[in-house]
């Protein structure tokens, strides 16, 4: 991928509707190296085949062609970074079944809404890695299920340690693509997620090549902006409401208008990848203003494609993910964020 194109970029200094802009430069940041042709990012690893988020999940993404692998960042107690599709862990961790445990399940407001189960601020990291790894979606998935009980909880440290380590091993830069989830939620309780994720980053001395990184919070962004990593920053875009605490909608932020001001600190931004389909200008109006579009999530089973791509009626079946492959490669997307990395891949090769 091309390097980012110099500008300055308006860093907003305090979080939510009332923020306020000062300028601040932006150096270009190099972007992670790849094959030819767009991205592929191996979300939460290669969860269509392990157990997202865990060492055999990200190992398999990269051995079938990922180019950059996920983790999504929560804390624990003691504010250390684990990743976790969400703070609630009763759907990805067997805590459970640990009787020692059981006086934790609470119910607590994430971002507005009630959410019952086990959470990861309430656990220190040794706790945490007395659980193991389940997977989160078994009646879709039940393969993976033979996994369950085996991998540990990793923490953010451990996801870059085996990223340059299987860096070393395949020959190439895989990139890491940490997303904050629930910022605003977490700085409210005193557990922010920026300062822990820039401390990572200047730790092992990340650079744009090694590392992007993404958020549905604008504000969390321009956190790690005021950082000045110089690392790229990825807008991600929901399909109905908005970010938790920001004025605009996602459909706002999707606009001509959205969109430029999102360039002013970003150089991404990540939709659903609905949102692309024509007669959706997006696609156009993002490159329009300087941004590059990755667009989310790739699986191949029948409920997560579009009718006409789908095969038989069996939801849990494989469709037709090729000829959806096709369809946003050959619009011009820059990166797709797939379940299914190695499927990915090679529609990437069949379309060189």
């Amino acid at each position: 991928m091309p390097a980012s194109q110099p500008r300055r970029r308006s860093v907003l200094l305090a979080a939510g509707a009332a923020a306020t802009a000062a300028a601040a430069p932006a150096a270009a940041a190099a972007e992670p190296r790849r094959r030819e042709g767009p991205v592929v990012v191996g979300h939460r690893g290669a969860a269509g085949w392990r157990p997202e988020h865990t060492v055999a999940s990200y190992t398999h993404a990269v051995q079938t062609g990922a180019d950059w692998i996920e983790p999504d960042l929560v804390p624990t107690k003691d504010h250390v970074l684990v990743v976790r599709h969400e703070n609630e862990i009763s759907g990805t961790t067997d805590v459970a079944q640990h009787p020692e445990f059981a006086s934790r399940r609470t119910t607590k407001t994430v971002d507005g809404r009630p959410v019952t189960g086990w959470f990861t601020e309430d656990f220190t990291l040794a706790e945490l890695k007395t659980l193991r790894a389940v997977e989160r979606l078994p009646l879709v998935r039940n393969r993976n299920t033979v996994f369950d009980g085996r991998l540990e909880v990793m923490t953010f440290q451990e996801v870059v340690d085996l990223a340059r380590k299987l860096s070393k091993r395949y020959g190439r830069t895989i990139a890491v693509f940490p997303e904050t989830k629930h910022p605003s939620y977490f700085r409210s309780i005193g557990l922010p997620l920026e300062p822990e994720l820039v401390a990572v980053v200047r730790r092992n001395r990340l650079r744009g090549h090694e590392c992007v990184v993404q958020s549905f919070e604008p504000s969390s962004l321009t956190r790690v902006a005021e950082a000045r990593l110089r690392l790229p920053l990825w807008q991600a875009l929901g399909t109905t409401g908005g970010p938790y605490g920001h004025p605009q909608t996602y459909q706002e932020m999707m606009t001509p208008a959205g969109l430029a001001r999102i360039a002013e600190y970003a150089d991404w931004i990540g939709p659903d990848k609905s949102s692309l389909v024509a007669p959706s200008p997006l696609l156009a109006d993002a490159h329009a203003a300087g941004l590059r579009v990755g667009a989310y999530t790739f699986r191949c089973e029948n409920q997560f494609l579009p009718a006409r791509f789908r095969r038989g009626t069996a939801p849990n079946d494989f469709g037709d993910a090729f000829a959806e492959y096709a369809l946003h490669y050959g619009m011009g997307v820059d990166a797709v964020v797939t379940d299914f990395p190695d499927l990915a891949v090679a529609a990437r090769g069949a379309g060189s």
